[in-house]
């Protein structure tokens, strides 16, 4: 007995030809960007194009050979057009309320010292999935609405005291955009702030309320390092707080070597939520600016830093390719086994490894 068939509810239907997006202008911006020479991001960047500016800067980060050799060629073609903004460095630990002054700090470079200001703000990557937050937008939100700013969070990817690895170059970019001030962001108080201090001109150390405790967990470096110092939160029950901290900073600092430049660093406080204080800590860095330039150190101090850059990327370079050797490779597992068994010294396995690499 032959069985009946029935129209199956599997059945496709006819799909509506040439159906229009519901975005027309979807499409081109999913569009892939073309391929741009140097020569155009240089022109795109010293106009002031925020979009060459930003496709810039994901070229200095990027990790891939092609990217690298055209980056480096951007960078090259910018530097003449660098180096006349003030470049500020602020760190504190955690909590301290960095995002929060950078915004108050930053709109009043904007409106009331007509600045046009970058901030370059440095998330904290994951040492487990190398991934980060990049969160700063979000919290600088009436900052990143100015159309005087440009603020890039850039992920930390491991670098020694918090600040990306490509910052210095991405700082360059910026300047030859047309940027007055450049503000660079850290993690927080970390293994080294080093490398803040060599890409700044100046260093601003955040303080919370309460640091005659404080002050025996920050360590002596950093404040060393700090060209101004401020107390934020100063306002309402913290204001009397703030105060007696100032003045244990400022005991503390007497304690210190002089300064061989003549610089006596400021100690004041500011409330970033009530915008108090922030005026005078530009005032600061406009006078250390001064005094800077009228010594002879501005100068000598920027070259210094050039020279310590260029130890830096030679000592990555020379890491990066002796871990991408293939006899390094092959030995350093074996070398590795036999340390954990005390049956050769880290040492020796180091030189020989070391050799290796040589050959």
């Amino acid at each position: 007995m032959t069985k009946k068939s029935h129209p199956s509810a599997l059945s496709v239907q006819p799909g509506v030809a040439g159906a229009q997006p519901l975005n027309p202008a979807l499409g081109a911006h999913l569009k892939p960007q073309h391929k741009l020479t140097a020569t155009q991001y240089v022109q795109g960047i010293l106009a002031g194009d925020i979009t060459l500016l930003s496709r810039a800067i994901t070229l200095v980060e990027s990790t891939l050979t092609a990217h690298q050799v055209l980056a480096e060629e951007v960078i090259n073609a910018c530097l003449p057009h660098a180096g006349k903004s003030i470049r500020i460095g602020i760190t504190g630990i955690p909590g301290v309320g960095k995002s929060t002054f950078i915004e108050a700090f930053g709109l009043h470079l904007i409106r009331e010292a007509q600045k046009k200001v970058a901030v370059l703000a440095v998330d904290p990557s994951s040492q487990r999935t190398k991934g980060s937050i990049m969160g700063d937008k979000t919290r600088m939100e009436l900052l990143s609405q100015q159309k005087d700013a440009f603020i890039r969070p850039s992920p930390s990817a491991g670098s020694l005291g918090g600040v990306a690895r490509k910052t210095r170059e991405t700082a360059i970019l910026c300047e030859a955009a047309g940027f007055d001030a450049i503000i660079i962001e850290t993690v927080g108080v970390g293994q080294s702030e080093t490398a803040v201090k060599s890409m700044v001109d100046y260093f601003l150390l955040l303080l919370l309320p309460g640091a005659g405790d404080e002050l025996q967990g920050i360590k002596r470096g950093i404040m060393e390092m700090a060209d101004g110092i401020a107390i934020n939160k100063a306002d309402g029950d913290n204001l009397k707080r703030a105060q007696l901290a100032a003045a244990d900073v400022k005991r503390a600092i007497h304690l210190f070597p002089a300064d061989p430049r003549g610089w006596h660093v400021p100690v004041d406080t500011c409330s970033s939520l009530e915008n108090l204080g922030i005026a005078t800590l530009w005032q600061n860095i406009e006078r250390f600016e001064r005094h800077m330039v009228t010594k002879g150190y501005f100068e000598k101090t920027r070259q210094a830093q050039a020279s310590y850059w260029l130890r830096e990327t030679i000592t990555e370079a020379l890491l990066h390719q002796f871990h991408e050797n293939e006899n390094v490779k092959q030995r350093y597992a074996e070398l590795e086994a036999a340390i954990k068994t005390n049956a050769v010294s880290p040492f020796t396995a180091a030189r020989e490894l070391l050799a290796l690499f040589v050959k």
